[in-house]
Order: structure tokens, then C-alpha cells, then sequence
């Protein structure tokens, strides 16, 4: 006998590692920047260069790239901007017996800067990041058995999840903004922040397609040294190339925009008046396909002791491919902002997940809202200044009646965000939290994996009874008792009368061995 297999490929998800480190550094004003008078406002972006595990950790290598808005020392005060960055080198505990991949999964940074004189200062970041690990399984799923003896089989329907690609890629962003009339030409950028919005990721046949914006905010002083500023959504879409992909499949991918600048062009008067806006959107993918397939779960023989060994094995099935959107609502009364607060310039965002529950309704997710914005006031003396606070939040994701044994692949994002000034020493904040959630459902299996054929032993089956009546005990079945009593389905059902394989427990069967016939 020979069992008929195919193989099939899946990842699995291990559990999620935390970590936090701190950066505490001394940072010398270089010679051709201006004294420092105040820090307005500053802010941090963590990025990783390498990550690998190293014995029974993962080493993770990058910068912390900085930015300072600050006012300067000089009798004509006016903002400037200081930029540089830390390395970083985190040894993470991680067991890991070495067929596993990490990556990062979410990084998050708070960063304070401090003036010790005005041409030096003190800085502190502190990092968080949460690394995923992921391996490549590769099964064999029995679907069949074949050979000379006859043998009676019982097959299961599955409809399994199989990957079809994984990787990573990138696509570049280039986009163009033209200032409005009604602002002063770019003399010298001082501050750009360019972050991703309204992300939507669609499968092509052989290709994914990418439809997303960018707000761009760029603070800048004019040819006269005036300050002046600009905020705008930028619409981008494209394409990547990625063989064997269809529109039927589904994904899991994970991006995040890389390697942001903002350069400033001439405009066809010759005037410094459009910003170019170049971005990378990295992406790591995992695109799986549903295939519905039949697996051999257990077979008998009337003629010869079929014997076989199994092993615990793990696949998934898909319960949802989903974006689901939370909307955040709230007014925050601050009195520290005092009553001279003009007009909110930009505000930032960014999503620290704290916990994840399956519940009977869904997801429950739960996490804080990081909040920061810049804005003008109505002194000549500071005209700006920057507020940082958090704001908690809840929210179910809802998939009624969820299953036991379930595995989400979940990434967060701010998709949009607005603080406006709300009256005297409060704010209102609307944002969007965007969830991209994959979820699936494990299903444990005894897979048949060798099968041996010996003679079966004639004088006990000579003495088995020829006919049997039998009341049905809980968890059987007629398949489970044709096996017992050496003879089939279709016979029991026809001794009987029934209709249909359901029984239940307490049912009174007749049950004749096979080759045994009622004169």
C-alpha cells in the first residue's frame, strides 16, 4: 500500500517579544547652526538597519534620527532646526531554535531635549519595539491511499489556508507639491513631516496594487527670513510587480513608509516654489490562497490488518481578511496651552497597543493614542509651542460567535487625524485608528503518515458472531462501528433501513459481518 500526499505551505506566527531601551547623549550645536534659546519642539524616528538572532537573542542595529525645532539666541529671534542621529545596538532575549525569522513589528520612540547652555544639549530617547517572529512550515497533507488490496477510506473535506508568495518589497513614492499663491516662496526648509494615510492594498493578477496619500507639512522661512508653513495631502498610486499573485488570494502586509525627504524645486518662473516629495513604502507580504482538499483520516480492510501511524500536525483555515476602523473622539481641556494659542499648525500621532482579547463578539483591542501638535501663539516673543499627551482607547473588532484556537495577524495605524482649537484652553481631537486584521482558526489533525498491510488472523474472524445487536454509545458512528465489526457503512444502513449515516446515541442497530446474508 501507498499513501498519495502533496505538500503544503504555511506560515506560523510565534509570540511576540517587547523591549524598551534608552538613549541618554550630550548633542554639541554645530558651528554653522545659530545658539539655541528654546527647544519649541522635537521629535524622533527610530530606524533599523539589521536584525538577526545571535544564540538565544536578536541583535538589532539602526539609528535614532532626531529633529529639533528651536528658537534661536539671536536679537532677531526667529525658529530653526537641528538634525542628527544616535546608533543604537539592542541585544534582545529571544529562544529561538534557529528556523525563525524576526522582524519588527511596531517601533514607537519618545524623545525629550533639554538646553544645558545655549551650545549644548541634552537629549533622552526612549525606544519601543515589539519583534515578530515567523517560520515557514512545509507539510504533507495524505489525501489517498492506493494499492491490490481493497480498502475502505474516510476522508475529510478541509478548505486550508496555503501560502502561495512571501517577501518583501518596496515601492518609491514621487510625488509634487505647488504652494498656493497665497504663500511666500521657499527660502530655507526648517521642518518637514511626511506621514502615510489612507493606505488601500489590492491583489492584481501578478501584480498588487497600492492607492494611498501622504500628508506632507513643511515649515519654512521665505527669502526675507519670514516663517510660513504649508500642510497638504498628497494622492499617490502604482503598482509592484509580484509573480503568481490573482485577485482571489488573500493577504497579510505589513508596511511602512522609509526614507522620507522633501527637497525644494524651481517652478517654472524660477522661483523656489514647489516642494518634491519622495517617500519609500516598504512592505512585507504574505499572500495565501483558500484551497479545498480532502484528507485521509482513517481506512480499514475486510481482507487484511491495515495498520498505520499518524503525527499532531497544525493547519489553518481563514475567518477574515479585514480593515477595520476605529474613530476617536474627544475634547481636551488644557489649560497650560493659557488663552494666546492662535492656531494649531500640525499634529502627529502614532498607536501603542497594549492588549489583545478574543472575545464571543470579536477582537477586543485596547492601547493609547500618542498625541503631539505645534501651534501659534499670539506672542511676538514665543510665537510657538507643542503640547504631547495620550489618549486611551477600546475597541471591538466584531466577528460574532469566534471559534476556539484562533491566530490573528494584527497591524495598527493612524489613518487620519485633526486637533482643532476648541474654545479657550481646550482642543478637539477626531482621529481614525485603522486595524488591518487576518484572522484565522487552527485545525489540529492526526495525520496518516505510513500504512502496513499484514494477513489478518482467520480463526478470530471465523469466531466473530455473524450478526450483532448494538445500541449506539455516545461519539460513535456508523463508521466507527463497520470498522469495529469488520463490515461497511452501506451495510449497516441497508440491515437497518436508514436513510441517512446520522445516528444517535441510544439507537438500536442490527449489524451483520460482512458476507453474511439473512435467508
Amino acid at each position: 500500500m501507498e499513501l498519495i500526499k502533496r505538500p503544503i505551505h504555511y506560515t506560523q506566527e510565534g509570540k511576540s517579544i517587547f523591549d524598551q531601551f534608552y538613549l541618554d547623549e550630550d548633542y554639541n550645536v554645530p558651528e554653522q547652526k545659530e545658539d539655541v534659546r528654546r527647544i519649541i519642539q522635537g521629535n524622533a524616528e527610530c530606524r533599523t538597519e539589521d536584525i538577526r538572532p545571535v544564540e538565544n537573542y536578536v541583535k538589532v542595529t539602526g539609528k535614532i534620527y532626531f529633529r529639533i525645532l528651536y528658537m534661536t539666541a539671536s536679537v532677531d529671534s526667529k525658529p530653526a532646526v537641528l538634525e542628527g542621529s544616535l546608533p543604537f545596538e539592542e541585544m534582545v532575549y529571544a529562544e529561538s531554535d534557529g528556523n525563525e525569522t524576526f522582524f519588527i513589528r511596531s517601533m514607537r520612540t519618545e524623545f525629550a531635549g533639554t538646553v544645558v547652555n545655549s551650545r549644548k544639549l541634552s537629549l533622552r530617547v526612549m525606544a519601543e519595539m515589539e519583534i515578530g517572529r515567523e517560520r515557514l512550515r512545509d507539510e504533507e497533507l495524505t489525501e489517498d491511499v492506493e494499492g491490490q488490496i481493497p480498502v475502505y477510506r474516510r476522508k475529510e473535506k478541509l478548505d486550508l489556508l496555503k501560502l502561495a508568495v512571501s517577501g518583501k518589497d518596496t515601492y518609491r513614492i514621487k510625488e509634487e507639491i505647488v504652494l498656493p499663491g497665497t504663500k511666500e516662496s521657499i527660502g530655507q526648509v526648517l521642518l518637514t513631516d511626511i506621514g502615510s494615510r489612507k493606505l488601500d492594498i489590492r491583489l492584481g493578477q501578478d501584480e498588487i496594487l497600492l492607492r494611498g496619500e501622504l500628508l506632507v507639512f513643511c515649515m519654512y522661512l521665505s527669502a526675507d527670513e519670514k516663517a510660513d508653513w504649508i500642510e497638504q495631502s498628497v494622492p499617490y498610486e502604482g503598482r509592484i510587480s509580484c509573480d503568481g499573485v490573482t485577485e482571489s488570494m488573500y493577504h497579510h502586509i505589513r508596511h511602512s513608509l522609509e526614507d522620507t525627504l522633501a527637497d525644494v524645486r524651481l517652478d517654472e518662473d524660477g522661483e523656489m516654489r514647489i516642494l518634491g516629495i519622495e517617500a519609500t513604502l516598504a512592505l512585507r507580504m504574505n499572500i495565501y490562497e483558500e484551497e479545498e482538499t480532502e484528507v485521509l483520516r482513517d481506512m480499514y480492510s475486510l481482507e487484511q490488518v491495515c495498520e498505520f501511524d499518524t503525527r499532531d500536525v497544525v493547519y489553518e483555515e481563514l475567518l477574515m481578511q479585514n480593515q477595520s476602523r476605529c474613530k476617536v473622539s474627544e475634547r481636551l481641556a488644557l489649560p497650560e496651552l493659557k488663552e494666546d494659542v492662535l492656531q494649531i499648525l500640525h499634529s502627529q500621532g502614532s498607536i501603542q497597543m497594549e492588549s489583545e482579547q478574543y472575545t464571543e463578539e470579536g477582537i477586543r483591542v485596547e492601547g493609547i493614542l500618542h498625541l503631539s501638535f505645534l501651534y501659534l501663539r499670539g506672542d511676538d516673543m514665543e510665537p510657538y509651542g507643542s503640547w504631547q499627551g495620550i489618549l486611551p482607547f477600546s475597541y471591538l473588532i466584531e466577528y460574532p460567535d469566534m471559534p476556539d484556537h484562533v491566530e490573528s495577524s494584527l497591524s495598527s495605524h493612524v489613518e487620519q487625524l485633526a486637533v482643532t482649537l476648541a474654545g479657550s484652553e481646550a482642543v478637539e481631537v477626531k482621529a481614525v485608528l485603522a486595524f488591518d486584521v487576518f484572522l484565522r482558526k487552527q485545525i489540529p489533525i492526526e495525520m496518516i503518515t505510513d500504512v502496513r498491510m499484514r494477513p489478518a488472523d482467520k480463526e478470530a474472524a471465523e469466531e466473530r458472531p455473524g450478526i450483532v445487536g448494538h445500541i449506539v454509545q455516545a461519539g460513535e458512528d456508523l463508521w466507527s462501528l463497520a470498522k469495529k465489526y469488520m463490515t461497511t457503512v452501506e451495510g449497516i444502513m441497508e440491515i437497518n433501513g436508514l436513510d441517512s449515516e446520522n445516528v444517535r446515541p441510544g439507537d438500536k442497530l442490527l449489524i451483520l459481518k460482512e458476507n453474511v446474508s439473512i435467508l
